[in-house]
């Protein structure tokens, strides 16, 4: 069975600072939301004591207010690889890919195409199927290689000289494959596309870079890396520069980014975040994080006996460490309420919300587990172990 590496991380430092994590309960479902430190709960209690305001106003809380919401541009900023300016805020990544869909297809005309990936989160589909409704727009899918990675000569035979925005997703929600994005991005733009990154599973895990990435526009959430229920999007200044905004006339259009808001931002989250980019910093950045997790990945992925089935990639290369599996002569159901009662938390769905991928693999239901820098290799075995003694019945 593979080691974790001696240069992992302090990990018992870290999992003290959470209080989520104190009672023994083995959570392994990072790909459905994360854990999160007491220092980020404590950052938005703090908030609501001490910045209950909007903007604008030239008493103290107002001015908190303020200051909490231009920190929190800034640590996006370092987080993405971006400008402050470039920086949205909204609800939840889907909200914001709806609002940012439509906005830049203000100008788009029927006939024209959208392309996704049959990867995709519908989050990151349903926005252009529901434009495609509205406007007589085409949307076609990327097709896969069976082992579900990017059809790459797919994409381009499918582009085209009305292919006004390719959409994929960095990194599967449902197998943990990763697409290589700036190939994907370079191909958009030869094209004449944007590039439109769902980041949502891939922030969790792997250092972005926008810039090198190519992307003109990236959404991702940071609960899914130990941050607060919140969206965050990138947008490159010259693209949201060219767009008119759906907003309310007196919203201020500087910085770039703030002119895409839809209302009053919820500062108390905003607060959160900054400290989710705070707790990340201090254990070195998520590219100080990665191969800890993926040797947990592959210990998992070592110590599986032959009664269960994992989908898409067999090996780390390629992936992030999240797997989807079923037992044989178990139903998955069966297996996530057992390991429940053994105090390992993991989740079985059918289709991830992964429309276009989840009928290649499997029929019915299947069980989803994933692995974050907070998790152990002790929690690994025991999971392995629980799945080893598994049986029908």
């Amino acid at each position: 069975m593979t080691e974790v590496r001696s240069a992992a991380p302090d990990v018992a430092a870290i999992r003290a600072r959470y209080s989520s994590l104190q009672q023994g309960f083995a959570f392994l479902d990072a790909p459905g939301g994360s854990q999160v430190p007491d220092e980020v709960g404590e950052a938005i209690a703090a908030a609501l004591r001490e910045a209950s305001a909007n903007l604008g106003a030239r008493y103290a809380t107002s001015q908190r207010a303020g200051a909490i919401l231009e920190q929190a541009e800034r640590a996006a900023a370092r987080f993405l690889g971006c400008g402050p300016h470039e920086v949205l805020f909204g609800a939840n990544m889907t909200s914001l890919n709806f609002v940012l869909s439509r906005t830049a297809a203000r100008e788009f005309a029927p006939g024209d195409e959208i392309l996704v990936s049959s990867l995709d989160h519908d989050g990151g589909v349903a926005p252009w199927l529901e434009l495609a409704h509205d406007k007589g727009l085409t949307v076609r899918h990327v097709e896969l290689h069976d082992d579900t990675t990017l059809d790459f000569a797919d994409l381009e035979r499918k582009l085209g000289p009305r292919t006004r925005v390719v959409a994929f997703a960095w990194a599967s929600n449902a197998v943990g494959t990763v697409t290589d994005a700036a190939r994907v991005c370079r191909l958009a733009h030869e094209a004449g596309a944007l590039a439109w990154i769902d980041a949502v599973h891939y922030a969790a895990h792997e250092p972005i870079d926008v810039r090198a990435a190519g992307a003109d526009v990236l959404l991702c959430s940071p609960y899914k890396f130990c941050g607060p229920h919140l969206g965050l999007a990138y947008g490159r200044a010259e693209v949201l520069a060219g767009w008119r905004p759906y907003k309310a006339r007196p919203t201020p259009a500087v910085p770039l980014a703030r002119g895409f808001a839809t209302g009053t931002q919820p500062y108390e989250l905003l607060a959160g975040f900054s400290a989710t980019a705070g707790y990340l910093d201090s254990l070195g950045g998520l590219a100080a994080l990665a191969p800890y997790e993926r040797a947990l990945g592959q210990r998992f992925l070592d110590g599986l006996p032959d009664s269960v089935t994992v989908y898409g990639l067999p090996s780390m290369a390629g992936r992030v460490p999240t797997f989807l599996i079923n037992v044989a002569g178990v139903p998955a159901d069966e297996v996530a309420q057992r390991l429940a009662d053994d105090q390992i938390g993991v989740w079985a769905h059918d289709s991830w919300y992964s429309l276009n991928l989840y009928r290649r693999l499997y029929d019915g239901k299947s069980v989803r587990v994933g692995f974050i820098h907070y998790n152990t290799a002790d929690e690994v075995d025991r999971l392995l172990a629980a799945l080893t003694g598994m049986s029908p019945g």
